[in-house]
This record gives structure tokens, sequence and C-alpha cells, in this order.
């Protein structure tokens, strides 16, 4: 393998991107920059010998969900859960690092915070894509191809003016690709030619900020989605809007505002343990898991719904109540214009069978993400892919497409695999041990080594329960019938 690595500053140049010929491929091409494979690319400079790697990322610098770093916004992850600590806690790129070169070590000792804010957190995102080397923005990739031939990758990408437009094409060859492309905001199909028309406030929560003094000069604004983010809008609309005069409507499709499982045993699914027994299970079995898990992953963390909740019972204080309308159970059948500055929503309760309609001056869509396509993109290497029974890609252990046996080298994925490895997929707390799963099977070798256990609970009757029970003689075995068993 080729390349150096280093622990202070850029050695290349974060905009233009060295393209690698047939002699000197790349040992690794990074696909998106997000937290994901920027953790992959911290973790791969920290290996010693170093990598060959390129990272490309068609946005001109990292922000990491700008519309929602909300004042007083957490993570939902501690701040261990950075992007490098739980794979290799001496990395120069973790958060603790981070907060030494900025002189606020004994400032957020004395805080005692173990959730950071998240603002915080895309700030040190930023330190390091600033300074980590190998990463180049600006650059939109268009196409991955394999080479039989050469028994090579082709990376084909687009280099980017300060406009966002085509200032040049350019090729790289790599023996490895991991596809960091992340999510795009999903919205529902009768919101969607709404979405799409200019001077109507129906926005996803991912631009909020950007729209928050549009959203606040409304008469009545209306928030959909049972989630963090949605609770998040909610309360900063609410604690922003005159007591009394709230005028804010929140809908959801779940049966409750339900809170997050966030107990230290039901943390436990997001653990390696959690996702090596998931990706063991059946397919059948995973797909109709994973619908199940929703308040793993989907649910409204505890103090935000004890912050609603005080926020409103602080506006009832003096007589009455505000005017906020909290209804869960509740799904959009259609939208539309009202005088071209309004917008109708129709409702249906699903537990009553009621259908209703509202009226509202601007929509928040707090109705999460899907995947970003990558179809266009890796249309080249089609032929090649192995799909399950519901046509997605088949994805091993380690993070690999399965590819057809010609091809000699790997695709990894992030944040693209929760049918295989489950509710931990887009998981920050995942993000270093998944790092290092890539870096190890890239390498052939342990550049990191993974713990064999992380988790008290067993999730199956598995070897690995029977290599940790002791031994006993065949002779000595004495089995209880199932019917004397209560």
């Amino acid at each position: 393998m080729t390349g150096s690595t280093g622990t202070t500053g850029p050695t290349e140049d974060h905009t233009t991107a060295p393209q690698r010929d047939l002699d000197r491929p790349y040992d690794l091409v990074g696909v998106g920059i997000g937290p994901f494979n920027l953790s992959l690319a911290a973790l791969a400079h920290g290996i010693p010998g170093g990598l060959a790697t390129a990272f490309y990322e068609q946005r001109p610098a990292f922000h990491w969900h700008p519309g929602l770093l909300i004042e007083g916004a957490t993570l939902q992850v501690p701040f261990l859960a950075d992007l490098v600590t739980l794979a290799d806690p001496a990395s120069p790129w973790s958060f603790l690092n981070y907060l030494r070169s900025r002189d606020r070590l004994f400032p957020f000792y004395f805080a005692e915070k173990f959730h950071i804010q998240r603002a915080e957190y895309d700030a040190y995102c930023r330190w390091v894509s600033e300074l980590l080397p190998g990463l180049h923005f600006g650059h939109q990739v268009d196409s991955v191809r394999w080479n039989p031939e050469r028994r090579l990758f082709e990376v084909d990408f687009t280099q980017l003016d300060a406009d966002g437009e085509a200032a040049a094409l350019g090729r790289s060859y790599t023996r490895n690709v991991v596809l960091g492309v992340g999510t795009e905001p999903y919205v529902p199909e009768p919101l969607r030619p709404l979405a799409d028309v200019p001077g109507v406030p129906v926005i996803h929560s991912a631009d909020y900020l950007a729209h928050r003094e549009t959203l606040l000069a409304a008469d009545h604004v209306t928030v959909i989605g049972s989630g963090q983010s949605g609770a998040e809008v909610f309360l900063d609309l609410l604690r922003a809007r005159p007591a009394g005069k709230e005028r804010i409507h929140w809908l959801a499709r779940t049966e409750a505002f339900a809170p997050m499982e966030y107990s230290k045993l039901g943390l436990e699914h997001f653990t390696p343990d959690y996702t090596r027994y998931f990706h063991a299970l059946p397919e059948r079995v995973r797909s109709e898991l994973m619908p199940r898990q929703w308040q793993l992953h989907k649910g409204i963390d505890a103090e935000t719904m004890a912050a609603i909740h005080d926020e409103l019972y602080r506006r009832s204080m003096h007589g009455g109540w505000p005017d906020a309308v909290l209804t869960p159970g509740v799904r959009v059948r259609t939208a539309g214009r009202v005088a071209t500055t309004r917008i109708e929503l129709h409702l249906e309760h699903v537990q009553q069978s009621t259908r209703s309609r509202l009226t509202t001056d601007a929509v928040v869509l707090a109705t999460g993400y899907r995947e970003r396509p990558v179809d266009r993109m890796l249309a080249g290497l089609d032929p090649y892919m192995r799909h399950d029974a519901a046509g997605r890609p088949r994805i091993d252990a380690d993070y690999r497409l399965v590819l057809d046996d010609s091809v000699t080298g790997a695709v990894h994925v992030q944040n693209a695999e929760r049918h295989t490895h489950g509710v931990g997929a887009p998981d920050l707390g995942l993000a270093a041990w998944r790092s290092a799963v890539i870096l190890n099977a890239v390498t052939g070798k342990e550049p990191y080594p993974l713990p064999r256990r992380t988790a008290f609970t067993s999730f199956g009757l598995n070897e690995h329960n029977a290599r940790e029970a002791p031994s006993i003689p065949a002779q000595d075995r004495k089995l209880t019938p199932l019917t004397q068993i209560v």
C-alpha cells in the first residue's frame, strides 16, 4: 500500500483532487464526506504505513444538518461517540483533542455535559474536515465502474466551481470504494406538490432554521412528524410565539408522542453484538423486525418531552390553555392551496376512522430521511451486484456489497445497510466501530483490534454463549423433559 500519514495539518489541497493513474491507484476512495466517511478518513489517517486515500464530496465544505442546529439542541449520543474514540481513544482527531486545540478542556470538564450540543458537534467535525488530508470538497462523483482488465475501480468525478458549476472532469483508480452519501429529506407523497411550489411555506425540518423567521411570522403553523426533529421544532416555535396566541398544531401518524427507548439495556441494541446478531438472522426475520423497532430510533428523548410539557404548563398557570393542539394517530390524506397563500390539509384519524380539514399558513415536515439513491452512480456495477428478495443490495458482515466473484475489489457502504445490520446503521455511536471493521477488511490486517463482546445482553442462543459457558461432560448432562418446566 502506498501513501503516508501525518498528525498535523493538511498535506493535500482540499479543493483540487489529484488523479491517480493506473500505476499508482488509491487503496481506498470514499464517496461523500458526512460524519461516517469523515470517521473512516480519520481512522485511515492513523494506520501505520499509511493508506492512499481520497474522499470526494460535492458540497463546498462540511456541514451537518445545518437546518436543525437549534440553540440548545443536543446529540442523542454521548460525546464519546465522536469520529474515532470508540475505536482509537488516542487518535488526534478525537473530540477531546478538538477541545484541547481550542483551550476548552477545563470549561468542558466543569460543564459536566455528557451530551454535547449539535452545533458543537458540527464545529468539531468541521475542524477535522479542515485539517485532515485527502478530503476533496466541491467534487461530485458521477460514476463508479469495475474495470475487469485492470482489476481496479474507476471513479469519475466532476470538479465544481464556487457556484456549483462544472469546472473540470477527472478520474481516479482505486482498489476499494466506500459509499457514504448519506440520506436526503423525505417528503410524503400528498405534500410533494406543495413543497415544490415556490412561495408556499411547506418546508422540511432539514431547512427549518433557514425559514424560521418566516414561520414565526405566520399566523398558524402545523408541524407534522412525531420524532425528535418534530419535537424540537415544535418546542422552538412554542417558546418563540406569544402566550395565548401560539396557534400551532402538531400532528403525527404514530399512536402517541412516544419516548425513545433509552434504558441502559435498551441501548444495547446499538452495540456491535446486536449488529452481528441482526445480520445473522434470516432475511425474512430481519424485514419483519425492523418496523417493530421504531421506538429505538424514532421516538423523542425524555428531556425534550419534559421541556415541551413544562412550557405548555407554564403557559396555563394564569388560567386558560395555550393555543396549541397536539394530536397523534393522524395521517395526511391529501393537501392543497387555498387562495394561493394558505394550505388545507385533509386529515384522517386512524383509530376513530374520522376525517377532518385543517387550514394553516405554514407546514414543517419533520418526516425523516431516506437513503439517497445511488442507482445512477453505480449503474456500471449493476451486472456484478447481488440483491435480496426485496431487490435490496446484499451486504456482508464487513459492510461490503456482495458482488460477483470476478470483482476482486470491494465496495463498502455506510448508513445504507439498515436492512442487513439493523437499527444501529444511522447511529453515530457505531460510526468509529464500523469504520474500524471496514479498514480491517480493506487492509486484511487488524490495525484496529475490535472488542469480542460489547453487551451484557445475549441476543440469541448462539455459539458465543456456548463458548462462554463451562464445559459439562456428556455423562454428567441431565436433560429435563419440557413437560416438567414451569
